[in-house]
């Protein structure tokens, strides 16, 4: 008698899924497996410009491509600026979060605006826009000088007691303090005092993150396997548990805030003041019945996202700056000849039109180092994603768009994007901040590119990073303050080798360093 294997609803489930992904998904060229566990991310996330090696897969490849990821899991990775705009149009709708990366979202930030997706996200989002509107960021630039100003005068006491003029400061350090004093008070009207040497609880979190890159390279190997199976990251490691820990501390932070925050606009204080601030839109979002209610639960978890957000993204911006001038000393005499002219501190609006060279060097450092270099989304429906340019599938035909599956995985590298020689032409390797100060220095590829300033550094569509002019404006603002008053150098010499550390988000950190030290020279300016 013949026996009929029976499969498990599971396994069925399974094969069914994998059948649907060949049948409907485009095959396309792409690297072979390096290694049978990994395929090829442990390469990617040991690298030092996995944005390089996405571009030269795309060259070799085509500007769609396909790579073997953990098991036996595969991503498809868009490098067409056209496939990437239809991409970012459907981004909350078709195109959603991995599990693991809505798992860790909500681990550290809850579910806020991070995590949200579709209806939700475009409610929470709305309700928050107006604290990050013009009006709203003009009166929050004298918050970015006063940040400023207090590591200026630090840096000043530290300089004077110098016999030789300079001294070493270790800068990355400082940024963090300026990025974190600065979204505190103009984000929820409270001051973490860490530029005055206050050690509060969410700062000693926050610096401990990249404090121990060895466990960093292991939490590497440790969320490869997450991607594959979630579930992973209910396993107590250390890093799940420092992110569960700034989780818990910017909770009770927070916690205290509201209710500080609630008793002052029920007994009528500076209520006016309030309305359009982050809080104040927080607790008048939450108090209001109709389309921008939000939960207690969201209410918490948006002031943890704009804390992560404001905090590390800035902080990274600003050390990459510093460090950028430090090795290209004619672009820094440039910028601190336009500061010294221009005279006093810019206004809000003088910062966004008044300053092209200014402006120019920092969207030349958001585009050479973006803070976030990459990432993967979902597929939950059937889609056809359109080409700039035609590729090879893997029969040999040639394609100008491509059919995607549900259940479908899609990669962005953003740096490799932003760096593309392709794209931004033969100079895209190059730290060059002229290229955005002449109309033909943007090249024709690099016009087809969706977001701010044709760049991915905000990414674009429904998820355009909410807080991106309050980001410009602090880095702009920070920035003039530090190049008008102080010369950088490199403490050991323009060849110092500079490297990619895990923090929270990637880091830059001098070879050598411990943790994410940025030890530059540094000199009044004369």
């Amino acid at each position: 008698m013949t026996t009929i294997p029976v499969l498990s609803p599971s396994t069925f489930v399974t094969f069914s899924r994998a059948l649907r992904w060949r049948l409907k998904t485009t095959r396309l060229r792409g690297p072979p497996r390096t290694s049978f566990i990994y395929g090829v991310s442990h390469d990617l996330a040991s690298s030092q410009d996995s944005g390089g090696i996405y571009e030269r897969w795309a060259s070799e490849y085509g500007v769609v491509y396909v790579i073997p990821s953990v098991f036996r899991q595969s991503r498809i990775v868009l490098c067409d600026p056209r496939a990437i705009a239809h991409f970012y149009a459907r981004e909350t709708w078709t195109y959603l979060q991995t599990p693991l990366t809505a798992a860790l979202r909500e681990t550290t930030v809850g579910r806020g605006l991070l995590w949200s997706e579709g209806e939700a996200h475009k409610r929470q989002r709305k309700a928050l826009t107006p604290a990050f509107s013009n009006a709203a960021i003009r009166k929050l630039t004298s918050v970015f000088y006063d940040s400023a100003y207090k590591a200026k005068g630090a840096w000043d006491t530290v300089i004077e007691s110098s016999k030789d003029g300079d001294a070493v400061i270790e800068v990355q350090n400082w940024m963090n303090h300026i990025s974190l004093d600065t979204v505190g008070i103009a984000g929820f009207s409270h001051d973490f005092g860490s530029l005055d040497g206050k050690r509060a609880s969410v700062t000693e979190v926050f610096d401990t993150f990249g404090a121990n890159q060895q466990a960093s390279t292991m939490n590497n190997m440790f969320f490869l396997l997450a991607s594959a199976f979630p579930i992973i990251t209910k396993i107590p490691n250390k890093r799940m548990n420092l992110t569960k820990k700034l989780s818990a501390t910017m909770g009770k932070i927070f916690n205290d805030l509201l209710i500080r925050s609630r008793r002052e606009k029920d007994a009528n204080i500076s209520e006016r003041d309030e309305e359009k601030s982050v809080i104040g839109l927080l607790m008048k979002s939450e108090s209001q019945n109709g389309e921008l209610h939000m939960s207690a639960e969201e209410v918490m978890a948006q002031m943890k996202v704009l804390l992560v957000a404001g905090y590390e993204t800035t902080s990274i911006s600003l050390t990459w700056a510093l460090i950028e001038l430090s090795r290209h000393p004619d672009v820094q005499t440039r910028l601190g000849e336009e500061l010294v002219a221009f005279g006093a501190d810019p206004t809000y609006d003088q910062l966004k039109a008044n300053l092209p060279y200014l402006d120019a060097v920092v969207h030349e450092i958001l585009r050479f180092h973006p803070p976030l270099g990459e990432f993967t989304r979902l597929a939950a429906a059937d889609d056809v994603i359109p080409l700039s340019e035609p590729v090879h599938t893997e029969s040999g035909e040639i394609t100008d768009s491509i059919s995607i599956a549900k259940g479908t995985l899609i990669t962005i590298s953003i740096a490799a994007i932003n760096r593309s020689l392709a794209i931004w032409g033969p100079d895209a390797k190059e730290y060059k901040p002229d290229r955005w100060l002449t109309e033909d220095g943007i090249t024709g590829k690099a016009k087809e590119v969706q977001g701010h300033r044709h760049l991915l550094t905000f990414v674009d569509g429904p998820r355009t990073c909410i807080g991106k002019d309050f980001a410009i404006a602090e880095f702009k603002a920070v920035l003039s303050v530090l190049v008008k008053d102080f010369v950088f150098e490199m403490r050991d010499g323009p060849n110092t080798e500079v490297e990619i550390a895990s923090g929270l988000l990637p880091r830059p950190r001098v070879v050598g360093e411990d943790g994410i030290g940025v030890p530059l020279r540094i000199r009044r300016y004369e």
